[in-house]
């Protein structure tokens, strides 16, 4: 179902320039916003807005009640929470990365990962702080990620999870503690899971679907599948991608674009950057020394 955000809206109908955006299956969208010379309010959201700068924004302002102050620049975040007014005055060349959420999502992840209901979750604002762990989650996740790939929608999600617990964790008032996860996943789930990933390669796999087949929460899953694999579930999905991909190259003739299809990448030049950065040739190349 398509969630509409307000700041999302808002910043349409301003200067911003909207370079990309995709909505997750759970209804949180990421949105890489830049902007400059522009005045902007944002009323009342029924929203979150977990912002990050990710170039730019040293002529930043925003408006507090002893005035304008900035303090902006890359890597510096700010949350927004539901039902806030800010406001900003961008005076040069600002780019950022937006995700938005409900309370609705934020509910659903307490619930999951904790197993218990909060009366309520009130989200802290911060304008212009750091924090490494944001910034690896935005950059080494998220922004290295081709959003429209379906290939890339088990990582999204997975990323987009762990900014919002990261985000419970340390700016509402639970402050709880992460559950201690120990054990890995029954060997029989463990082997429906793989069963389940291998048979659908071709599919954009969503973390929620892995969780869903083993009866657990996502954040639960996540974890003891990577207790009983050594690596986490959006690596191990990409790597049985590329192990199918090879397999096809060495045995078939198949054109590039269908054995790419068949892998879950939506083109040959997706396909092939990641083939390379696993395997150190380009599909093209190891096709040819096959041949030799």
């Amino acid at each position: 179902m398509h969630q509409e955000y307000q700041a999302f809206e808002t910043l349409k109908r301003h200067q911003a320039t909207l370079h990309n955006t995709v909505e997750l299956a759970s209804g949180v969208r990421l949105a890489a916003w830049s902007n400059k010379h522009d005045c902007i309010t944002q009323e009342n959201p029924s929203h979150h807005t977990l912002s990050l700068y990710t170039a730019d924004g040293y002529e930043s302002y925003h408006k507090t009640r002893s005035g304008w102050q900035n303090g902006g620049g890359p890597d510096r975040f700010c949350i927004m929470p539901k039902e806030s007014v800010s406001s900003w005055d961008i005076r040069d060349d600002l780019s950022f990365v937006h995700l938005y959420c409900t309370d609705a999502h934020l509910r659903q992840l307490v619930e999951q990962t904790w197993d218990r209901s909060p009366a309520a979750i009130n989200v802290e604002e911060c304008i212009f702080d750091e924090n490494p762990q944001i910034t690896l989650l935005y950059r080494q996740f998220l922004l290295r990620c081709q959003w429209q790939e379906p290939s890339d929608q088990l990582i999204l999600s997975s990323a987009a999870n762990m900014l919002m617990t990261h985000m419970l964790t340390r700016y509402t008032q639970l402050q709880w503690a992460l559950p201690q996860i120990r054990g890995g996943l029954a060997p029989v789930v463990l082997k429906r899971v793989v069963e389940f990933i291998q048979n659908h390669l071709a599919q954009p796999l969503q973390l929620a679907d892995l969780a869903s087949l083993a009866g657990l929460s996502e954040f639960h899953f996540a974890r003891m599948f990577r207790q009983s694999t050594g690596i986490a579930p959006h690596q191990f999905v990409m790597q049985a991608r590329i192990e199918h991909a090879e397999a096809l190259l060495r045995s078939s003739t198949m054109p590039l674009i269908d054995i790419a299809l068949e892998c879950g990448f939506s083109s040959a030049s997706h396909f092939s950057h990641r083939f390379k950065a696993m395997r150190g040739v380009t599909p093209s190349i190891l096709r040819q020394e096959q041949k030799i």
